[in-house]
């Protein structure tokens, strides 16, 4: 099963297209066969439990698990082969960045929050020391931190405002495709609506691809375009939002909207 996830302001490019994605371990089958075509400036949402394989299937697209079958092409680009050096390597991490569900592990506990900023610019960019200043206060001003978060280490910070901070040092790059994997899982649901109004907004202004990983149907309606359902590595699944929460399918999509809180938070309406 194939889905493919538009946007009406979508310019007509062919954005990523993922086609028979495999991963093994051993004699287990963590992702079997998954195919999907994202276009720039849209959204889907990979849905599943613990296990399912959706983030084995975003760590192959990123570059942190190699496939063992399938394409991964975005621009017509592929991403399947090993890189050739670090060049190629920089290059294709600008244009897919990751996001994870607890940022303080990823963030250096050493390193203010410009010094985060501004490592990801030297690393990436040919701009000198104004032209990151500047370019570090633009992100911050993005995602709605000032200068007393500017200096903050990673600690000071409260949750969301560290899931801000990662969400900065990922756009830093200008990539193409936004993955975020259980991104708010961990947030209270006031912080889950602030960062997922956030995400909206810079979506809406950027025009950046978002994949966004999660076990909860909740929030999905809140943030993506179309649904892909998986379990046990395999699309069980997939369609526009509005219609695999409202009319689902496949008993398993069932189950997982069953278990949707009723009250409060994003509990979706059925």
């Amino acid at each position: 099963m194939t889905v493919s996830a538009s946007a009406t302001k979508a310019p007509a490019v062919e954005g990523l297209v993922v086609e028979g994605l495999r991963k093994q371990y051993g004699d287990h089958t963590a992702v079997d066969g998954v195919s999907f075509t994202l276009a720039p400036g849209s959204s889907l949402a990979i849905v599943g439990e613990s296990g399912s394989g959706k983030t084995t299937t975003v760590r192959m697209l990123v570059g942190l698990e190699r496939p063992d079958g399938g394409t991964v092409r975005l621009d017509g680009r592929d991403r399947s082969a090993l890189p050739r050096g670090r060049a190629e390597r920089l290059a294709r991490a600008r244009e897919i960045q990751m996001v994870f569900q607890d940022p303080y592990l990823s963030l250096d506990p050493r390193i203010s929050v410009s010094g985060c900023l501004d490592e990801v610019l030297r690393l990436h960019t040919g701009l000198d020391t104004a032209a990151r200043a500047a370019r570090v206060s633009e992100l911050l001003d993005q995602v709605g931190l000032g200068s007393r978060e500017a200096s903050a280490l990673p600690r000071g910070l409260s949750g969301g405002q560290r899931q801000r901070v990662a969400i900065a040092r990922a756009l830093a790059v200008q990539p193409r495709v936004l993955v975020l994997d259980e991104a708010v899982a961990a947030l209270d649901v006031s912080i889950q609506a602030q960062i997922l109004e956030l995400l909206a907004t810079i979506r809406r202004d950027s025009g950046i691809g978002y994949l966004f990983v999660t076990h909860d149907l909740a929030v999905v309606r809140h943030i993506a375009d179309e649904v892909m359902v998986l379990k046990s590595g395999q699309v069980v699944e997939a369609g526009s939002t509005s219609r695999v929460l409202e009319s689902p399918e496949h008993p398993y999509t069932r189950l997982l909207l069953d278990s949707v809180p009723r009250r409060g938070g994003f509990a979706t309406t059925r």
